[in-house]
């Protein structure tokens, strides 16, 4: 830890100095999250903080499992009349908990009902999109929220005969870094992590195409995937070329392939900002990031980036101090210290502009550089409709359907124009059960 960082810790400190629980009855909250091992550590520092901080509400964090066993869990207790306070869903399941009429009380809603200062402007609008109604009304609390960049490994770049301080920039320039870096003895180009995510979804809003209709369902649950574009389609034939010659290697689902850029085998990786602590927990080598590689026959391009992680919900059916106690907690989670804390430790952005200026004032970004690109990524445009955020019924399902298609693609069974085609067919067939469901 750096004097910068002890700094970070020192403010969080001042902010509960002076306090301590009192001996009273307080009002207790439930927090049910998905958060396990060390993020779930910086969780319960967080709540602990928060309970040190006054002395009239207690939050108490509750590790459920993940992402899908604690929304699955939250569910069930909602309909058992035993709802926690708060719930951690995944980015994914939004549109799941919009459609649960009666479940959830709106961010916005909660804190206009019980007056706790609210300023949704103070937010990162990138990362409140996702979670907001078109016209901005925030539905949930963003908590953990990254977005993918590129990392890539410096002593390979050498080896190589490329410039450690200059990455690629665009898909060229990665396919040529790639082919150099297999010519000096790499097994692999590049690969990424979490394919759907970032070669679809957040591909699709960097070069500002849509990923589905109506605003990227934003607009209505009448949505249709559209994601088989000509853009989407050239850019997924040419990873599936580029396997050809080791350019590109298909990595698995999610973050399956984290070890293939930990252990040096691919020396390109395109991963989650957050997945900062385990490459440096893991890897050997010096490692940097850059941003997302972008075609730059594509006019307008980059655009920004979208998020992934997760936001906290307010379930319903508590009392108006329990449901002032919840906002009271959010209004701590946005505090410009409590922000930059969370963004130092974990590599997921801050939820607010102040946080990013704290982190600026301490000049974490000049001790660590490029752990700023993912809000540069975020936030570098304005955001539009095909860059705002992404709102599917049953998307986690839809997400499998992807995958099956493209590991179809890769293996050669199918072009990438009929598996695209094939996903979005299946993908639409479940927006029409879930729009149905929903009248």
């Amino acid at each position: 830890m750096n004097f910068k960082q002890t700094a970070i810790f020192a403010a969080a400190a001042a902010l509960v100095a002076g306090t301590a629980s009192s001996a009273s009855a307080v009002t207790e909250i439930q927090w049910w999250h998905a958060q396990a091992g060390a993020l779930g550590e910086r969780v319960n520092a967080i709540a602990d903080n928060f309970n040190r901080s006054q002395e009239i509400y207690k939050v108490v964090p509750v590790f459920k499992g993940s992402y899908s066993e604690t929304m699955t869990a939250g569910i069930a207790a909602f309909r058992a009349g035993k709802a926690p306070h708060i719930l951690m869903v995944f980015e994914v399941g939004t549109g799941t908990m919009m459609a649960a009429k009666g479940a959830v009380i709106p961010v916005y809603k909660l804190m206009a009902d019980t007056g706790v200062p609210f300023d949704p402007k103070a937010y990162l609008p990138a990362v409140t999109g996702y979670y907001s109604t078109p016209d901005g009304k925030m539905l949930s609390m963003p908590f953990a929220s990254s977005t993918p960049v590129l990392w890539y490994n410096k002593d390979a770049f050498v080896k190589a005969g490329l410039d450690p301080n200059k990455p690629p920039k665009t898909w060229p320039e990665v396919a040529e870094y790639a082919k150099k870096l297999v010519a000096a003895g790499s097994n692999c180009g590049f690969s990424t992590a979490w394919f759907t995510w970032t070669q679809l979804e957040n591909f699709s809003a960097w070069h500002n195409v849509p990923f589905g209709t109506k605003a990227n369902g934003l607009g209505g649950f009448d949505t249709e995937y559209v994601f088989n574009g000509p853009l989407q389609v050239k850019h997924i034939q040419q990873l599936a070329d580029w396997q050809k010659d080791k350019t590109f290697v298909y990595g698995g689902r999610d973050n399956l392939g984290n070890p293939k850029f930990i252990s040096g085998e691919c020396p390109i990786y395109v991963e989650s900002s957050a997945g900062y602590g385990s490459f440096k927990a893991g890897a050997k080598f010096a490692f940097g990031a850059s941003t997302l590689p972008y075609w730059p026959d594509v006019q307008g391009a980059p655009q920004n980036t979208i998020i992934g992680g997760n936001s906290l919900w307010v379930m319903s059916g508590h009392s108006k101090v329990e449901n002032k106690g919840v906002a009271e907690f959010f209004r701590f989670l946005s505090l410009p210290l409590i922000q930059a804390y969370w963004h130092a430790y974990t590599g997921y952005v801050p939820i607010t502009t102040g946080a990013y200026e704290e982190m600026k004032n301490v000049k974490f970004y000049n001790d660590y550089p490029g752990r700023d690109i993912p809000i540069m990524e975020l936030s570098g445009k304005p955001t539009t409709e095909n860059s705002m955020g992404l709102r599917f019924g049953y998307f986690a399902q839809a997400r499998d359907f992807i995958y099956e298609e493209i590991e179809n693609i890769f293996a050669g069974k199918k072009t990438a124009k009929q598996g695209l085609d094939d996903a979005v067919t299946r993908g639409n067939a479940l927006l029409r059960k879930f729009e149905k469901e929903q009248k």
